[in-house]
């Protein structure tokens, strides 16, 4: 048994994407600084732009507002390590909606957890952001 590590087709990374990982975003942090690499519940549909919301005053969103773009990483270490890093511009950036809460806390929450979770939580200070996929890496280290 020979392993190797291979890059995924762009829809093998695609579905990767889509599927609910949580993601690592970076995002430059300034001169003399390495970028700050946190994780984030996202959403991604193939095609489409990646969506994650985060506290509104976080560094992170002063951070990614300053340098209008990020990278994102997701994971997975079975049953063979794979990922995909995928860097972009910020397209889109305002206040999350119910709807944008709802739909990504339903990625990673049970079902009955959902309502009490977007109940819970503060819309006002919470925003959201879109990056336009531009730069991909991928690769699933499998056996060949």
């Amino acid at each position: 048994m020979e392993v190797g590590l291979v890059g995924l087709s762009e829809q093998e990374r695609e579905k990767f994407l889509a599927e609910s990982h949580i993601a690592g975003v970076a995002v430059d942090a300034g001169p003399g600084r390495a970028p700050l690499n946190v994780p984030v519940w996202y959403d991604y549909e193939p095609g489409g732009a990646v969506e994650f919301l985060t506290g509104a005053d976080s560094v992170k969103a002063r951070l990614i507002g300053k340098a209008g773009r990020f990278t994102l990483l997701v994971q997975r270490t079975s049953p063979t390590y794979r990922y995909v890093s995928v860097e972009g511009p910020v397209v889109g950036q305002g206040p999350t909606t119910l709807a944008q809460l709802t739909r990504i806390a339903a990625r990673y929450l049970p079902p009955e957890a959902v309502a009490g979770y977007v109940e819970g939580s503060d819309l006002n200070a919470l925003v959201t952001f879109r990056m336009s996929p531009e730069r991909w890496l991928s690769a699933d280290l499998g056996v060949l």
